[in-house]
């Protein structure tokens, strides 16, 4: 099975990064042989929308698992979507982490609609739903929000299948009380999320008018 994981050299000696959508490198391995390829992540520098064009990178070079530090709501929605597994937490050299992947020592992350909620922070965690849920109609609702909760809206109007009652945009969740630096970490995040959100917005904006042009 080839196996997918963040990291900060394209080679097994590396390290993991933490971070998914900005990590420099993703290291492609076959959890039977070991024999892997060291990618450029093309979405690393990205604008906005890292996490959703990191997911469709390793989606489309046929990787069933991955491995990483911490998967981003919007990279979540496209790796569920695609069937892929996905084991968080992972830290150190990539040879580590393959062995722990071995051991059944990583946390796999749940899938969509299973209690995670899109707008409680940039990693993968628990906690109830938000919003309207992940609709199973076609296009973008009226519902105001972007959770990931247990609900199955079916949304109405226009853009691609899977969005259902959710609006474009999630609403910002409140900062967590702490230092300074834990509130500014935490709005720097809901900045990032929200950027990537319009990247995705636009690119469907601009496919529905080539396809009216």
């Amino acid at each position: 099975m080839k196996i997918a994981l963040s990291a900060n050299e394209p080679s097994l000696d590396g390290d993991i990064d933490p971070r998914l959508g900005r990590c420099r490198y993703f290291v492609m391995v076959d959890s039977e042989t070991l024999e892997f390829e060291g990618l450029e992540n093309e979405s690393a520098s990205a604008a906005g929308g890292a996490g959703i064009g990191a997911a469709r990178q390793i989606v489309n070079q046929g990787a069933k698992a991955v491995i990483t530090g911490n998967i981003g709501p919007n990279a979540l929605q496209v790796l569920s979507a695609a069937g892929v597994q996905m084991f968080t937490g992972a830290h150190g050299k990539i040879r580590e982490a393959l062995e722990a992947y071995k051991a059944g020592n990583l946390q796999q992350s749940s899938t969509l609609g299973e209690g995670q909620s899109a707008t409680g922070g940039g990693s993968v965690g628990g906690g109830p739903g938000m919003g309207g849920g992940m609709g199973r109609g076609r296009g973008m609702g009226r519902g105001r929000g972007m959770g990931m909760g247990r609900g199955m809206g079916r949304g109405g109007g226009f853009g691609p299948p899977g969005m259902g009652r959710q609006g474009p945009f999630s609403e910002p969740a409140p900062a967590r009380r702490g230092t300074d630096e834990e509130a500014v970490a935490e709005l720097k995040g809901q900045a990032r999320r929200l950027a990537e959100e319009l990247a995705e917005v636009q690119r469907r904006i601009e496919e529905i008018e080539r396809r009216r042009s």
